[in-house]
């Protein structure tokens, strides 16, 4: 174990949840380019996870390390942050990608909606930073959070989720002034990337192109470039949200 630590000393690492499949996926792809290895928290996507790390590991050996967790589960968030170090030996980014996302209209919502949104959008997030603060401090390291443009705008029948991605965007802005100078702590609001798996309303995915100034969806590739950036090159930004959404919130 020392012997592997001491092989990824001048590589840089990167924790990222929600890892296994679609943004996250995309995130992990591009940060390993980059030069990041990583460790790619996923809950139920074990072979989405497993074909990511082999397509990472043909391309640099021992570069990927596998975590299993469901984030509701309280006392696996600072056991996260503990397995990658015990691997890595270090830890110098957080991405905090993982999220839940559902309706919930008023007059249905119910307090298990309200724990299971706050806990997947919220309270992992911040609990996980809190975990990872002193090693991110001693790396002078950096967080990056996924929030919403929703946390600023909300959506119809989705207040739940709305109130929690505003919750995660203080945070953000809470965190970087907690953990300042040494960590940096940003997010992301991305707008139309990736639809819903279970949204067909065609109609209303044209409505809201419309209402795009760039007359398209983001890619995932998109969202992973703007992670990449916030933690490696953004050297004089902290508490920032950043709007990758199309220009979506300008004409609302």
């Amino acid at each position: 174990m020392r012997y592997l630590a001491a092989m990824n000393a001048q590589r840089p690492i990167a924790l990222v949840t929600g890892a296994a499949r679609r943004i996250g996926a995309a995130i992990a792809r591009h940060l390993h380019a980059a030069g990041f290895d990583l460790a790619l928290h996923y809950r139920n996507s074990a072979a989405d996870l497993q074909a990511l790390t082999e397509e990472l590991e043909a391309a640099r050996s021992g570069s990927t390390f596998a975590l299993q967790a469901d984030l509701a589960q309280f006392d696996r968030l600072p056991e996260l942050v503990a397995q990658t170090i015990g691997r890595y030996g270090r830890l110098d980014a957080l991405v905090n990608n993982a999220s839940s996302f559902r309706p919930t209209p008023i007059g249905t919502a119910t307090p298990a909606d309200w724990d299971e949104l706050f806990a997947a959008n919220v309270r992992a997030p911040f609990f996980l930073a809190q975990a990872a603060a002193p090693h991110l401090k001693a790396a002078r390291g950096a967080i990056v959070n996924l929030v919403d443009i929703y946390a600023e705008r909300p959506l119809r029948d989705h207040a739940v989720y709305c109130m929690a991605k505003a919750a995660l965007a203080m945070a953000t802005k809470s965190l970087a002034l907690e953990l300042a100078p040494e960590v940096r702590v940003n997010a992301i609001a991305p707008g139309a990337i990736l639809w819903a798996e279970n949204e067909t309303a065609d109609a209303k995915k044209r409505a809201m192109l419309a209402r795009t100034p760039l007359a398209r969806t983001g890619t995932p590739e998109e969202i992973a470039e703007a992670v990449r950036w916030l933690l490696q090159d953004a050297s004089y930004s902290t508490g920032q949200i950043l709007r990758v959404d199309g220009g979506r919130l300008l004409e609302g």
